[in-house]
């Protein structure tokens, strides 16, 4: 069976490469992941990738003078593996696409955008948004990657409903549910057109 070669970026515990990594071996998901990227050291991520002998490099961003340096350094490390799709899973930092790369760069946004995205949208600082906000839905965006944050062309959505005893812990809970789903599902069908 043919598989697409994806690059994964992380910057926490990694709960959304161990959903793929479970997809990949029931057979779901037609991706090899060839590398993996963290912004920060100790985290579980780190370990899941390892754990599976895939090459990891850390890249934390404050050792670099600026965002071009960040990327560059990412970049030049990732060439050599030869990714087809790049996936943001939980990455914090700003991403810019290597010249050398065609293929897509996607993101999950644990909202429904456009509302609550943004620099500084992200993790339980959008659910607070939502519960602050009011409003009755909440879910997830899978999107493409462009020169802005959570900007990019929207692929797919999963909605949630929002409970009136929700807080952001329990509000997340079931965002990450709706992107344990969606999330694999996008991945599967951009992997398929690759293959075609």
């Amino acid at each position: 069976m043919n598989k697409v070669r994806c690059a994964v970026f992380l910057s926490g515990s990694g709960r959304t490469l161990q959903n793929f990594f479970q997809k990949i071996d029931s057979g779901e998901l037609p991706v090899e992941i060839v590398a993996v990227v963290s912004s920060r050291k100790k985290v579980r991520g780190v370990q899941i990738g390892k754990k599976r002998q895939i090459p990891v490099e850390i890249f934390p961003r404050r050792e670099f003078a600026n965002i071009e340096q960040h990327n560059g350094a990412i970049s030049q490390w990732l060439e050599k593996y030869n990714p087809q799709i790049i996936v943001l899973a939980g990455y914090l930092c700003f991403f810019q696409q290597p010249e050398w790369f065609s293929g897509p760069v996607v993101n999950i946004h644990p909202a429904l955008l456009p509302k609550f995205g943004g620099k500084g949208f992200y993790g339980h600082k959008v659910h607070q948004a939502v519960l602050e906000a009011g409003e009755k839905e909440s879910g997830c965006t899978v999107h493409l990657v462009d020169d802005q944050y959570d900007t990019g062309r929207i692929l797919a959505q999963q909605a949630v409903p929002v409970l009136p005893d929700d807080c952001p812990d329990s509000l997340a809970s079931r965002v990450f549910e709706a992107e344990s789903q969606l999330y694999p599902k996008v991945l599967k069908e951009l992997a398929e057109g690759l293959l075609e």
